[in-house]
């Protein structure tokens, strides 16, 4: 399984799906944007001794964790051999995951450069720890007698009595509405995204929600894509959080969790709130994803 980088910290502590104490991202905006800085210093000489191969190093890092002008600056690099060997599909993974995230420039690149190629850069695929799957066809999960959660008393007892419908454990349910919409019943995102688990009205078809801003049935199609996606990533709680905010099809680009720093931050939170890695899933919902087994491989 495949796991962002900033991400590892938090397995510190695991004790098997849940963690004792959830802990903090590994870095920050500012560390961050510290990296980017350093590599800019490097790639132009500025107070250091030029050198592009760190350089490339630097951004990569910092495009790891989801920054857009990294992405874009270590794509101009490839795309131009600034100092690295030229590399035209590498270039276009970096300018497609910036314009992904809506950085203009890399947007009006597009234009210029084509698709990415099927593999990903090797900067792209820090080591990642060895976390136990999920097994498959365990029993129903039971309503928790004791929830962590600071939602509204109603909200709370809907998802205890509708979660073990779908077979998900309550606490992940309510960490998705808190992450989404902060229990809010009305919530209505500049995408479109409604109710209480944030469901764009192309989900909410898929799934029959008719009146999206009712909570049950804002819930039930919520809970009915995360069986889906738990199913189809075979009960990996961090490919889960990041398909529902980025959606599958980024995912299996990917192969694990999109460089967006909105994903990225969003599985963060995710996880923080569930203390989950891995969720019992049934196999009869949907086939696993194709890339999958690739993902685990990273």
């Amino acid at each position: 399984m495949r796991l962002p980088f900033f991400l590892l910290p938090l397995l510190c502590g695991l004790a098997g799906p849940a963690w004792a104490q959830a802990q903090p991202p590994a870095s920050d905006d500012l560390l961050v944007r510290l990296t980017r800085d350093e590599a800019i210093a490097y790639e132009n000489g500025e107070g250091v001794p030029k050198d592009p191969v760190r350089a490339a190093q630097l951004y990569c890092q910092a495009a790891r964790q989801g920054d857009a002008e990294s992405q874009y600056n270590l794509a101009w690099m490839y795309a131009n051999g600034r100092g690295i060997e030229r590399n035209d599909a590498t270039a276009s993974f970096f300018f497609h995951a910036a314009a992904e995230q809506g950085l203009p420039q890399a947007v009006r690149m597009l234009d210029r450069v084509g698709q990415p190629g099927p593999d990903l850069p090797d900067c792209m695929r820090p080591p990642a720890p060895v976390v136990a799957a999920a097994v498959a066809q365990v029993p129903t999960p039971q309503p928790a007698t004791e929830l962590r959660s600071n939602g509204p008393k109603y909200i709370v007892d809907l998802v205890k009595t509708i979660a073990p419908e779908y077979r998900v454990d309550p606490q992940l349910a309510l960490a998705f509405i808190q992450v989404e919409s902060n229990f809010d019943v009305v919530a209505q995102s500049p995408k479109n995204a409604q109710g209480l688990m944030q469901l764009i009205p192309e989900t909410a078809a898929r799934f029959n929600v008719k009146r999206p801003f009712d909570p049950a049935q804002n819930i039930r199609g919520g809970l009915a894509y995360i069986r889906w996606l738990l199913a189809y990533y075979r009960g990996d709680v961090t490919l889960v959080a990041a398909a529902y905010n980025a959606g599958e099809g980024a995912v299996n680009r990917y192969r694990g969790v999109p460089p967006y720093a909105e994903t990225l931050g969003y599985v963060s939170r995710i996880l923080k709130s569930s203390r989950m890695l891995t969720h019992p899933f049934d196999t009869t919902v949907t086939e696993a994803s194709p890339q999958l087994a690739v993902m685990r491989k990273f």
